[in-house]
């Protein structure tokens, strides 16, 4: 495998001549369009190739199109998938019976903090961190991600998180539009309660973390702002959060496949934990009782771009996409890793793009159908196509990642 690193204004980019080779070969000219233009579409691509032993271990390779960890994009909902992770991992530093199906109270402990005792979603009515982490998979909720972004604290968060080596990763912010940074600073104080009883207590927090915004980093030409006024000027996302897409896909690959990264890069989860993200990332909304979703709103391939973003298609019984996506200014990020049951296929993609030709931001004129579909639709069928053709010295055994769902 060749790749090739490029110096650009934005950093060091890498390419794998042969990535590109394939996925030019059979693509249309949408796909076409997007692939001579890096610069208008600032897409990424990381396809992982998996490569079995006769034990059945795997051996991961990654092969590159226009990855530049410096190129930013807004990272949305992807940040949820790191936050979900991390609250597992502080779960299990705590002493006293407490596990991720105790019913999680949060209290309102300073300004414009939301206060939740009750989840109707549930099946007991209580909120908890696997009713959360659920949400947040299945249909990418916001109020999830924020009860357990407060439940992380934003110190303990990136403590963790640069501690494993994730140094670029910023998680600055609650999905409220009108949180200042120090608002978002202040984690709220959360009861931990079983049979009536609160059996732990997490005091609110502060968050003294420093952040390095030096590097301005302004996107488009003009956007709209909260009083629906075009501000020709671009938006400012330096405060913003941030994450890699290499950095992505390397915290997707710790949990889908612990040994096969070092053991400082990995989260501290339990086999319980493994198997209910591995659920909940695959399951589809329809095959949830709790929350009952509407599947005319959140159809089976919602939450999923490679192979599926062109419609309310229905995802075939025997493939299977573990994933996390996001979706937010223009900017649309899918990391996955896809098992097909039948031809015993499965590899991970993770990739992003930028659909706003005009670059208006705020405006919720995006071209999602004419440059985002193509991506993620063609680049899933290609890699997918090429895994059922492809030699391999050992067939997988795929059984773990066969789920039980609701």
């Amino acid at each position: 495998m060749t790749i090739i690193f490029m110096q650009t204004g934005f950093g060091q980019i890498k390419n794998t001549p042969w990535l590109e080779k394939l996925l030019r070969k059979e693509a249309s000219p949408l796909l076409l369009n997007v692939l001579n233009n890096p610069d208008t579409f600032r897409y990424q691509i990381i396809y992982t190739k998996i490569d079995r032993d006769k034990n059945n271990q795997p051996k991961l390779t990654n092969y590159y199109l226009n990855v530049d960890r410096n190129r930013y994009f807004n990272p949305a909902s992807m940040v949820k998938m790191p936050v979900a992770f991390a609250a597992l991992e502080k779960l299990n530093q705590i002493n006293g019976g407490v596990d991720k199906y105790t019913a999680m109270l949060t209290d309102s402990s300073y300004n414009k903090q939301i206060a939740v005792t009750k989840d109707e979603t549930s099946a007991n009515g209580l909120p908890s961190i696997d009713h959360y982490i659920k949400r947040i998979f299945l249909i990418s909720d916001n109020d999830a991600y924020n009860r357990l972004y407060e439940f992380d604290g934003q110190k303990a968060l990136h403590e963790s998180l640069w501690n494993k080596g994730y140094k670029d990763v910023r998680i600055l912010r609650r999905f409220y539009t009108d949180m200042t940074l120090d608002e978002n600073r202040h984690t709220n104080q959360i009861r931990f309660v079983k049979d009536g009883k609160t059996i732990f207590t997490q005091p609110a927090a502060y968050s003294d973390v420093k952040f390095d915004f030096s590097k301005k980093i302004l996107m488009g030409k003009g956007h709209w702002d909260k009083n629906d006024q075009l501000v020709n000027e671009p938006l400012d996302f330096t405060m913003q959060n941030n994450a890699p897409l290499e950095d992505l896909q390397q915290m997707m690959q710790s949990v889908l496949f612990p040994q096969s990264v070092p053991a400082k890069r990995r989260f501290n989860l339990t086999e319980d934990d493994y198997r209910s993200l591995y659920r909940y990332m695959s399951e589809k909304p329809s095959e949830s009782a709790f929350p009952k979703y509407d599947t005319t709103e959140y159809f089976d391939s919602y939450t999923k771009f490679f192979f599926f973003k062109d419609g309310k298609q229905k995802i075939p019984e025997y493939i299977r996409s573990f994933n996390k996506t996001g979706w937010s200014y223009g900017f649309l990020t899918d990391v996955c890793y896809i098992v097909d049951f039948k031809n015993n296929v499965e590899f991970m993609l993770s990739g992003n793009i930028y659909v706003n030709s005009d670059n208006i931001l705020k405006e919720n004129k995006y071209e999602h159908k004419e440059s985002g579909d193509p991506l993620f639709r063609e680049v899933g069928a290609t890699i997918y196509r090429y895994e059922l053709q492809r030699k391999r010295a050992f067939v997988p055994k795929l059984g773990q990642w066969k789920m039980s769902y609701d």
